[in-house]
């Protein structure tokens, strides 16, 4: 038997949420076949088989956070099994999950069978991209039930799509999905239960047990016991309605992992915010003269530039507090993350070496890093070893201020606001209209004060506000 554990997928990683098994017992698996979708604080991946075989048992539950060396599943190595032995266990399996549950008498209703009619139960590995499950569960679908219609049976997107749409299109039986009495006669040590349907939309079966102490099943003796459990279903039903009043979100994947970083940086780290206004006319004119060249350069690859320019001078903000050693580290790479926002939560890519590149190599790069973001595609290396963090909400309509929370063990992070003309009294007493953006920096107070800040984001406003000066900066 081999013990499929969880390992670290990259950068220290210790601890990751389920997102789901691939597989299920009973299934043929060749080495390096994916077997469990896990989500960590930073990306979504998949642990794969280290060897071939029959799965054995799934050990954990969709949705529970384990930590690092724990074990996610048991394969029973196929070098030690006979031919056919694999292809046995796949049927017994299939029986398994076809064999009807133990009937239960329903007084005028046949018994339900154990698998809903018209939902085929899929034996093998599931072929199915990690974009397509996450479909999958944004659209509360059991991606065991859909057929695939791709390349050797793989799921597609608009399989999935497809089978949501039928679903939710199916019509819904009014007499089950209403409140009507039906008696259940369930055998338990002698004793007996009387219990309302419910709807198929609905949640569980409720049953108000009686004692065996009256022997009147019909007339007076029966009609009270259906008023008793009539009422005391009525007050469930009630009860449920007032407690699940409004939508419930999943808090796990990614969405938990970001809870645990945030908690993590807001509680070690004292922010102290310094807000600044900066001019960006000079940029936006200077933009236009290279779009005109043909090219095109965004403004967050200035901004990515012009910090770079400013760690230089300014390394403080660029470093890392080593408490136990009693030392700041001040590092000479500047991989600066850009945070972005996906369905899924942010995420922070790192274009690496920022002090050694151009504006066009830090534009292209940005462009790419957030395709990947956004397509959920990400690899370890992308997302790794960042030492700082811009934030760019302006596009989507932030224009005043905010308190960002600073990537833990990173020491400053800077988020760019909406560009907004402005009436601005000049130098010369004048009033003239100007691009003006708003920036909000937070930084660790332990390692920097709020006149270093200033300087540092005095110097970014310079090098903005006179943007041909970083054409100086040649890397």
């Amino acid at each position: 038997m081999v013990e499929v554990k969880l390992h670290d997928i990259g950068e220290g990683m210790t601890e990751a949420d389920i997102n789901c098994y691939l597989v299920k017992p009973g299934d043929l698996v060749k080495a390096d076949d994916p077997l469990v979708e896990v989500q960590t604080d930073k990306m979504t991946a998949e642990i794969p088989a280290p060897c071939s075989g029959v799965v054995k048992e799934l050990l954990l539950k969709q949705g529970q956070t384990v930590k690092v060396g724990t074990s996610l599943l048991i394969i029973e190595d196929q070098s030690g099994l006979g031919a056919n032995v694999g292809l046995q266990k796949v049927r017994e399996a299939g029986d398994e999950e076809t064999k009807p549950a133990e009937a239960v008498e329903v007084l005028g209703r046949p018994a339900e069978p154990a698998v809903p009619v018209g939902v085929s139960v899929r034996l093998g590995r599931i072929l199915a991209s990690p974009y397509t499950r996450k479909i999958a569960r944004e659209n509360g679908v059991n991606i065991m039930e859909v057929i695939g219609t791709g390349p050797a049976g793989r799921i597609t997107d608009q399989d999935v799509l497809a089978f949501a749409s039928l679903r939710d299109s199916k019509p819904v039986n009014g007499s089950e999905a209403g409140s009507e009495l039906q008696v259940a006669k369930v055998s338990q040590s002698g004793s007996e239960q009387v219990a309302p349907s419910v709807s198929e939309a609905g949640s569980e079966r409720r049953a108000v047990k009686f004692s065996e102490g009256s022997s009147e099943e019909t007339g007076r003796g029966h009609s009270e016991h259906l008023a008793v459990t009539e009422r005391a279903y009525t007050e469930d039903v009630q009860n449920d309605t007032a407690e699940t009043s409004g939508d419930i979100l999943p808090f796990r994947g990614r969405r938990k992992q970001i809870a645990k970083k945030m908690v993590q940086s807001l509680y070690t780290i004292p922010h102290c915010t310094h807000f600044e206004e900066v001019d960006v006319s000079e940029l936006i004119a200077l933009r236009e003269e290279i779009k005109a060249s043909g090219n095109s350069i965004s403004a967050t690859a200035f901004f990515i530039k012009a910090l770079s320019i400013g760690l230089k001078e300014f390394p403080v903000f660029n470093a890392k507090l080593d408490e136990e050693n009693e030392s700041i580290q001040l590092l000479r790479e500047h991989h600066i993350g850009i945070a972005v926002d996906t369905p899924e939560g942010l995420i922070v890519p790192v274009i690496r070496n920022v002090e050694k590149k151009n504006l066009k190599q830090i534009h292209e790069e940005m462009k790419q890093l957030t395709k990947l973001a956004l397509n959920d595609k990400l690899k370890v290396k992308d997302i790794s070893d960042g030492t700082f963090t811009v934030s760019n909400v302006g596009p989507l309509g932030g224009s005043i201020g905010a308190t960002p929370i600073i990537q833990h063990p990173q020491t400053a992070l800077v988020s760019f606001h909406k560009t907004k003309k402005r009436p601005v009294v000049t130098e010369q007493d004048e009033i003239a209209i100007r691009s003006i953006m708003n920036l909000s920096m937070a930084f660790d107070h332990r390692v920097a004060d709020g006149a270093t800040a200033v300087a540092f984001t005095n110097r970014f406003a310079q090098l903005i506000e006179n943007p041909k000066m970083m054409l100086l900066e040649l890397k």
